[in-house]
């Protein structure tokens, strides 16, 4: 019997998407101490109102609370908790003192400068979130305190659990300076990827394991390049890490170049990356590594690789080394919010957010809520909708609308059975449990949210509100549905495009850098980690406008071609920088695609209107 497979729409497939891995132990401990023993905490001293902003906040960072350093956690979840607690405290004054009208227009004020912000980058898209989420609280949920103690609550909430972030040890990674587990497995990683890019060497899955290893070079930068309060690594375990990062560079630049290259490699040539990921886990000496042969450039440099990485993890103590970062300045910052991208960003977060401020309060004055003061649920929704690093708008509506149902309804049936208040504080620290593992799955995110928020909003005294918030759910999502269909200044696809732009620079810069007479190695890794970078953000955003419904996916047309080129001329010059290092000159065949890739990618530049920073370099097969 035949089967006939039916191939769903991208926006619809794109729902059905799920995170894989094992589960984040460690940050399910941490959630199940974060929200519902400060609640209990606030019930026993008689401050519950107090204590349901502090687990909010707790709830917030849990969502925030990612794998990596932490280091990197203190900027992941303390820059978003002062945004909330300064949103919150602008939400509450407003909200007392000024009308119906001001208030909706200075919320639409703040969404307009916090939808900028959002496109800046991660930490700073989850910054202008919580401060919307947190205006929309503060002004839709009256309390009793003053505005300013519930900003200090809801940062003590995020500083507990940032606390519980910084002081907890990761189960299992009691080997060494356990401070340093999270930059220990983001650089053993590294390694990893380079053996799975070895091994994958001459075959179709060579294209995805050259992005792995993209993606764990990133995750390791970013785990060790978090804020620090003196210039350089303080301790011998840091420098230690910091010199086994740096060691892993030459590595992948010359795996990138075999798997260029396209030809198999011998199965030892992956064992070495194998065991110097094993040294960093275990903090232990690398042994003897075994040696490829050195019949090709890229062989070469891979074995020379190789024992550059075993002399530095000797030899990395007491040692300084760069991370070969890219620090973006505060020019490229406001640009980032400033342009096409962040202005169209800006007006349909202004446009969302008003919106259903307005129709909120509405809805609030013409007491469609019954016996309930809160109106904030709508627009803090919302926000949450609008986030296109969430996901398509489509996959983001129909995941939002289903958690909701289902949290909502599962909250019905515990809220029917369960003691109050301590069945409310045990559903609080079980949600606050479950979220890191939610969020895999932004369905199964908003369903465990919605338990969460419910059950604190009936611990602080409010009825039982599950039809209610159903349906500012579902209203959020046409509005948000409506909104991201309308015609705004501007290009569409304006996103998208400045990455790509971005990413073509990098590129760019990277090329012209390989084709100079420079022997400055560590710049060019900078700009190789640069290029890569850019590219995977492009290559994201490209996706997730490639899984929108068909209205707005075609606005985006063709990026996705100029992104392959791009791909395969970072990997070209980074075939060519190991050739040069080799032989001082490129092939004439190196020299030809190197021509014929610049030419293809100037004219996707054309075709889709993107800005050209700088002619493209002179390329020689003569010697440096």
């Amino acid at each position: 019997m035949n089967r006939t497979s039916v191939a769903l729409p991208p926006w619809l497939a794109h729902a059905f998407r799920a995170q894989r891995g094992p589960v984040p132990w460690s940050a399910v401990t941490r959630g199940a101490l974060s929200a519902g023993p400060l609640l209990l905490v606030a019930v026993l001293t008689d401050r519950t109102a107090l204590g349901v902003v502090a687990a909010i906040a707790a709830m917030l960072a849990g969502i925030n609370d990612r794998p990596g350093s932490r280091r990197t956690s203190v900027a992941r979840l303390g820059v978003p908790a002062l945004a909330g607690a300064a949103g919150l405290l602008v939400g509450t004054y407003a909200g007392q003192h000024i009308g119906a009208v001001p208030l909706t227009l200075l919320l639409t004020g703040l969404g307009l400068v916090a939808g900028g912000v959002i496109a800046v980058g991660p930490v700073a898209s989850t910054a202008g979130t919580q401060l919307l989420v947190a205006a929309a609280i503060g002004a839709g949920m009256p309390l009793p305190e003053p505005g300013w103690q519930r900003a200090l609550a809801f940062l003590a909430g995020a500083g507990w659990l940032l606390a519980l972030r910084l002081a907890l040890p990761t189960p299992g990674s009691l080997t060494g300076d356990f401070r340093f587990d999270g930059e220990r497995d983001a650089v053993a990683g590294v390694y990893e990827a380079a053996a799975a890019l070895l091994d994958a060497v001459g075959t179709d899955a060579a294209t995805v394991r050259r992005a792995a290893l993209t993606a764990a070079l990133d995750h390791a930068q970013d785990a060790l390049a978090g804020p620090r309060l003196r210039r350089h690594a303080s301790s011998a375990t840091e420098r230690r890490l910091h010199a086994q990062y740096t060691a892993a560079l030459p590595l992948a630049e010359a795996a990138t170049a075999l798997a260029w290259a396209g030809e198999a490699v011998d199965e030892r040539a992956s064992e070495g990356p194998r065991r110097l990921a094993a040294a960093v886990r275990d903090n232990s000496a690398t042994g003897p590594l075994p040696a490829p042969n050195r019949s090709a450039p890229a062989l070469r440099a891979l074995d020379d690789a190789l024992l550059h990485a075993a002399e530095a993890f000797d030899r990395a103590e007491g040692a300084q080394h760069r991370l070969h970062t890219r620090r973006p300045g505060a020019k490229h910052l406001v640009r980032a919010a400033l342009g096409t991208g962040g202005r169209e960003y800006g007006l349909r977060v202004a446009l969302c957010f008003g919106a259903s401020a307005a129709i909120a309060q509405a809805l609030h004055q013409s007491r469609w809520y019954g016996q309930h003061q809160h109106w904030y649920w709508l627009p803090a929704t919302a926000v949450f909708l609008v986030k296109p690093d969430l996901g398509p708008l489509a996959s983001r509506v129909l995941c939002r609308a289903a958690g909701t149902v289902l949290g909502a309804l599962v909250f019905a049936g515990f809220a029917a059975v369960l003691p109050r208040p301590e069945g409310l504080i045990v559903l609080v620290a079980v949600s606050g449990a479950l979220i890191p593992v939610a969020t895999r799955h932004f369905a199964a995110q908003t369903a465990v949210v919605t338990v969460l928020v419910l059950a604190l909003v009936m611990a602080g005294g409010e009825p039982q509100a599950s039809a209610g918030r159903i349906g500012e759910t579902l209203l959020a999502c046409a509005i948000v549905l409506i909104v991201g269909h309308l015609p705004m200044p501007g290009a569409r696809g304006a996103g998208v495009r400045q990455r790509l732009a971005a990413a073509g620079s990098a590129a760019q810069a990277y090329l012209a850098h390989v084709l100079s007479e420079s022997d400055d190695h560590a710049e060019r890794w900078a700009l190789r980690r640069e290029a890569y970078r850019t590219l995977a953000e492009a290559r994201t955003a490209i996706a997730v406008s490639a899984a929108e419904l068909p209205a707005l996916a075609r606005h985006t047309e063709g990026t996705d071609a100029v992104a392959a080129v791009l791909e395969r001329l970072v990997d070209t010059t980074t075939a060519c920088a190991v050739h040069l290092d080799d032989t001082g000159r490129l092939t004439p065949h190196q020299t030809r695609l190197l021509t014929e890739l610049v030419g293809e990618l100037e004219r996707g530049r054309e075709r889709l209107g993107l800005r050209v920073p700088r002619p493209a370099p002179r390329i020689s097969p003569l010697p440096r």
